[in-house]
């Protein structure tokens, strides 16, 4: 019979439930996105480590084989051509466990949904 996982309250959480190796690599895709995005809040949606900065920045999960990251990268050509070889069937990426993961790409990512997040509050507030 199985037993039901207890969702994690927290990132820190989430991270211990898995191999020392990965851990290592979800400890520093967190130390990626909070040096991309310093005001950003650490918190757990849908279960799994997300940022949020005037709006949701970017969620990341551990599986079998991979790191996913998500949402899809939308907004800057350059970009989306550089995460292409990572985009998985609904465009989020999946970062394969076997080969480096690009922490260069993932801040590149975060900073681009920063900017995102800003300029849709300046937006909303200039509607207003």
């Amino acid at each position: 019979m199985k037993t039901k996982r207890v969702p994690p309250r927290n990132v820190d959480e989430y991270i211990d439930g898995f191999s020392p190796e990965v851990q290592s690599i979800l400890e520093k895709i967190r130390a990626t996105i909070r040096q991309a995005a310093p005001g950003a809040e650490e918190i757990i949606s849908y279960q799994i480590p997300a940022f949020t900065l005037k709006g949701n920045l970017v969620y990341f999960a551990a599986f079998k084989n991979h790191i996913g990251l998500y949402p899809p990268v939308k907004g800057d050509e350059t970009l989306e051509r550089k995460v292409a070889r990572y985009a998985g069937e609904k465009g989020n990426l999946k970062f394969p466990l076997d080969q480096p993961i690009p922490y260069d790409l993932i801040s590149k990512i975060v900073e681009l949904r920063v900017k995102q997040n800003t300029a849709t509050t300046t937006t909303k507030r200039k509607k207003k």
